[in-house]
């Protein structure tokens, strides 16, 4: 007798559609998160650097009418656990060269994300690394806070466009690998 279970369909893999017919709608979603993301990074290094406004006052965009954004350890940390979940999810849809970048991106906001981790559990227990006054990463010890996130958005964010680019331009190896329709019409 065969069980009610083998008549179902099988069951697809988590997020399959963000890799396949939705792929192309999971990236550009996602990349308006990161660039929102990092314009908000840019802002408050003009308003640092151009402007010259005291760090305490230099929140970005969202920060000046919700200050509390910036202080925020959870925030910090929420976005940068999106951020690692996106690159996670979204990565199975990439082939060849684009999947090494993609991949090149994922591994560095593995460690962008324990260093938000190691924040948000100074923030929670109010022991912080090395006695310091505040939340510290261990990259913060070398680098002031707001060049580190600075430097860290860019470097996950630089590997990032280049797979998506090269996504979109597959050789046609990667393009016989693809599963989603990703790929621009060759010339």
């Amino acid at each position: 007798m065969a069980s009610q279970s083998s008549a179902l369909p099988p069951r697809a893999a988590p997020f399959t559609s963000l890799n396949t017919d939705r792929h192309r709608l999971g990236l550009n979603v996602f990349l308006v998160i990161v660039l929102a993301h990092w314009a908000e990074h840019v802002a408050q290094a003009v308003q640092i650097y151009a402007l010259g406004w005291p760090i305490p006052e230099a929140r970005g965009v969202l920060g000046l009418a919700f200050p509390w954004l910036v202080t925020s350890e959870w925030m910090h940390y929420g976005y940068a656990l999106l951020m690692l979940a996106g690159l996670i999810v979204l990565r199975r849809g990439f082939t060849g060269r684009a999947r090494t970048w993609w991949n090149i991106s994922l591994g560095i906001q593995v460690w962008h994300h324990l260093e938000h981790l190691l924040l948000l559990l100074q923030a929670l227990t109010g022991n912080n690394l090395l006695g310091r006054p505040v939340p510290t990463s261990v990259i913060q010890l070398l680098v002031p806070r707001v060049e580190l996130h600075l430097f860290y958005n860019a470097i996950v964010f630089a590997p990032m466009v280049v797979a998506m680019w090269l996504h979109r331009r597959p050789n046609p190896a990667e393009r016989a690998a693809m599963t989603c329709r990703c790929a621009i019409a060759p010339a």
